[in-house]
């Protein structure tokens, strides 16, 4: 019989139901005094008012009121413990990965060093006013000159470039020409409208040097037809992208962002833990990982501070949590006002419960970086990258830190994708099953299986991602960005 239940920790006061339980049952020794749907917890013990329910080993919540053994734990009788900023210490630990197996990626070699494993035209947008002239130079280009030798060509609306001060004028075009110089994209077309506050000269002048026959430039207002003129500038750049082939490469090139969204109470037993073994595999190889959602680290943030491979890097780790808690207090938001309706109705209760089960995403090795917002990803190894947990903000940031494709876990499922594949992985084999057009990889078969076996499955998918193979939102074509803003719209 398939296991109906999970302690995680056994320093656990909780269990987790595996699967729809009924009052009157006996699990981990406890009988149900009520229904327990699949994802949720219950109490293996009495639980006094105040005092902390423990799940993966640590305090996710405190009780609000007595709670009786077998009982439902959750919203209704426990709450957040988050609230100020905390005093971190750094006590590291001892991160040491065994070293995996190295295997080969078939990728492309980019001028500078850099690897893509996609060889796409993008057009870019500078501004959300020519988000219609640049939709129109892509269906064009394809019904005029066609894919052929390339792995085709999107672009990326946005509302902005224009109305916005300070930061979120800066961001924008940080973000923008990290897209342009991203190894995915073989040829880039970046098109302005002539007016707007993020001005192309400006634009070029950020992004420093770079291969003209690959990236051009077009301004609507200076030219009398942007269409015709954009098609030919993408046919030039396609011409020399057709001539890029891929070689074989170790996996250690890869940049891999971690990321989860619509999570459910399976997501820190089966889809996170096995991509935070695929992390310390990568790692270990000598490859890049990335984890963001900074919000989604509160509650869970000291058992990463304590991966921090030095003490600078420990101080990077406290601003990037107290910098982000600022931000919500700024804006008169509660710093525990996560998880979602959905994430609730899925069994996760607090930001922490979350939290450490999002975390579970970044495995068990040391962390060598942190990464902030105008920074792109330059250190092997595991880096924690800011941003909000936002699913659009969250995997446009991995991909403009530089990230080839991002692994997004997900309990409840979603059709979501960035600007680079989004791999979606499910937490449950109802989830894989009903939404196999959205999911890439089923997670959940680790509860009838076990996290090695379903581990060498998931780096096998990968290395056909990495090497051509579309996810499911490439297939779906559903490829969007969101930049993340923060202050006054003009």
């Amino acid at each position: 019989m398939a296991k109906q239940s999970i302690i995680i920790n056994p320093a656990d006061n909780v269990a987790v139901a595996l699967t729809n339980l009924k009052k009157g049952e006996v699990h981990e020794g406890i009988t149900l005094i009520e229904d327990i749907t699949e994802g949720h917890k219950f109490a293996l013990r009495p639980i006094k008012n105040g005092e902390n329910i423990i799940k993966y080993g640590t305090p996710i919540a405190h009780a609000t009121r007595d709670i009786s053994a077998g009982e439902h734990v959750h919203t209704h009788n426990v709450a957040t413990n988050l609230n100020e900023n905390l005093e971190y210490t750094y006590s590291p630990v001892d991160c040491t990965l065994p070293k995996g197996k190295m295997r080969k990626v078939n990728v492309y070699h980019r001028a500078n060093g850099d690897v893509g494993i996609r060889n796409e035209l993008w057009v870019i947008p500078t501004v959300g006013c020519v988000n219609g002239q640049a939709k129109e130079i892509v269906e064009t280009f394809k019904a005029e000159c066609g894919e052929d030798g390339i792995d085709g060509i999107f672009t990326f609306p946005h509302p902005y470039g224009c109305s916005q001060l300070g930061d979120d004028h800066e961001r924008t075009k940080f973000m923008l020409q990290k897209m342009v110089k991203h190894p995915n994209a073989g040829g880039v077309l970046v098109i302005g409208l002539g007016c707007e506050n993020n001005q192309m000269d400006a634009f070029k002048a950020g992004l420093g040097e770079v291969d003209g026959s690959r990236i051009k430039f077009l301004i609507c207002q200076e030219v009398e037809d942007e269409i015709a003129t954009g098609v030919e500038l993408c046919r030039q750049i396609a011409e020399v992208m057709r001539k890029d082939r891929r070689e074989e490469t170790d996996i250690s090139c890869l940049k891999v962002g971690l990321k989860c969204g619509g999570s459910d109470g399976l997501s820190g037993i089966t889809a996170n833990p096995l991509v935070g073994f695929f992390s310390d595999y990568l790692v270990s190889v000598g490859g890049t990982s990335v984890l963001t959602e900074v919000p989604e680290m509160f509650g869970a943030e000291q058992q990463l501070m304590n991966r921090c491979k030095d003490r600078a890097t420990f101080e990077k780790a406290v601003k990037l949590i107290n910098d982000f808690k600022d931000y919500f207090r700024a804006n008169g938001q509660p710093v525990g006002e996560n998880p979602s309706p959905g994430n609730k109705a899925g069994g996760i209760t607090t930001l922490e419960d979350k939290s450490c089960g999002c975390t579970q995403k970044s495995g068990s090795g040391p962390i060598t970086d942190v990464v902030f917002d105008d920074g792109y990803v330059t250190q092997k190894g595991l880096n924690l990258l800011n941003g909000p947990g936002n699913d659009m903000c969250a995997v446009t940031n991995l991909g403009a830190a530089g990230c080839h494709l991002v692994l997004f876990t997900t309990g409840r499922g979603t059709p979501f994708g960035g600007f680079v594949p989004t791999l979606k992985i499910a937490t449950n084999n109802e989830l894989a099953a009903k939404k196999s057009n959205w999911i890439d990889f089923n997670a959940g078969a680790v509860l009838d299986s076990d996290f090695n076996t379903q581990l060498e499955k998931l780096i096998d998918l990968i290395v056909d991602v990495a090497g051509g193979k579309k996810t499911k939102n490439e297939i779906n074509n559903t490829r969007e960005i969101a930049i993340f803003k923060t202050g006054v719209t003009l």
